[in-house]
């Protein structure tokens, strides 16, 4: 940690915000935690109103971590749920059950947090829209700042793709899957939260994400830990994936950099449109390429309904929302 803070853009910058997470960080007991929470205000500047969020997964979080968390500096937690559903959980493969879910949130608010995000996951085999809508409505019940509703994927070595790749689970329809996502956006709008990301909801503009805004709209982060990413001006670098490369890396005094790309004006504006397809607020109209088909393809789009123009920005529909990963491959 010394290491990166030593570097200019460290040394120079004041963080808004820090995020615990990839993994599960709160397995770690109370001591390793207060070590850790030491270490970043020793080694970095923070924002007197700087977020600092943990990622928990409820089977993790006993009484006494949570009790922990406030005065350490957290104040707000992101809490792996993922459904409130025991049936769903035993699929999903989680460590906790729907009761400890609650009990996790329970004791969260009655130890003050006055900011917490819940993730869930709907869009799988043998999962009811029914049944989907009573987690979302257990999940309200607590009152959650902020949501994240992401659809199951089968990314590439997972438990799912084997699964999915033995014919034992098969992923839903492409139909199914517009329904539960408009279902969500419709259920969460109706009760005041704001749809302003693909799969994120929040309370109003002041519980959205300030970790993954850095993601959306190029603003310059920094990664710690293995396999991390950073980003700052037009350059990204990411660390070793190897644990144990990575700490013997860290003994020698050396950083645990295992590459970097600097991302040339195309990729900066293509991923711009990719990253602000996915949000409410969308993306700079500057960014699409100057000629006849870019402005050919834009008057497509705004008749097909998927995107329109508002403040000289190209903002996805909900219907756009739906293809958003495709919108960016229009244009280039």
């Amino acid at each position: 940690m010394s290491l990166v803070a030593e570097t200019p853009y460290a040394a120079s910058t004041k963080f808004e915000c820090v995020y615990i997470g990839g993994g599960t960080p709160s397995l770690l007991g109370p001591r390793d935690l207060e070590r850790l929470s030491k270490m970043l205000q020793d080694n970095f500047k923070l924002m007197a109103d700087a977020e600092v969020t943990l990622e928990a997964n409820p089977a993790t979080l006993t009484g006494e971590k949570i009790r922990l968390l406030r005065p350490l500096g957290f104040d707000r937690v992101s809490l792996g749920i993922q459904s409130f559903n025991d049936r769903d959980l035993l699929f999903l493969g989680r460590r906790h059950t729907v009761r400890e879910a609650e009990t996790a949130l329970t004791l969260l608010r009655s130890c003050g947090f006055e900011n917490l995000s819940v993730d869930l996951i709907y869009g799988f085999e043998g999962q009811s829209l029914k049944e989907w809508t009573k987690t979302l409505d257990r999940a309200l019940s607590f009152q959650p700042e902020h949501l994240s509703c992401y659809q199951l994927s089968f990314e590439k070595l997972t438990t799912f793709e084997r699964l999915k790749d033995k014919g034992l689970i098969k992923p839903i329809s492409e139909k199914e899957e517009c329904t539960f996502f408009s279902a969500t956006s419709q259920f969460l709008e109706s009760h005041d939260y704001i749809h302003y990301e693909i799969s994120s909801f929040a309370k109003g503009k002041t519980y959205y994400s300030r970790h993954n805004n850095k993601y959306w709209h190029h603003i310059p982060y920094l990664g710690l830990g293995p396999s991390a990413h950073s980003f700052h001006e037009s350059t990204r670098w990411w660390n070793v994936r190897s644990i144990k490369r990575y700490c013997e890396l860290l003994k020698v005094g050396r950083a645990p950099i295992d590459g970097y790309e600097n991302l040339t004006e195309d990729q900066l504006r293509l991923e711009s449109i990719s990253l602000g397809s996915r949000t409410k607020e969308g993306f700079d109209l500057k960014e699409i390429p100057y000629n006849r088909s870019s402005k050919d393809m834009l008057i497509r789009l705004q008749t097909s309904g998927l995107v329109y123009i508002k403040n000289n920005k190209v903002v996805p529909t909900k219907k756009g929302l739906l293809v958003a990963d495709h919108l960016a491959c229009c244009f280039f």
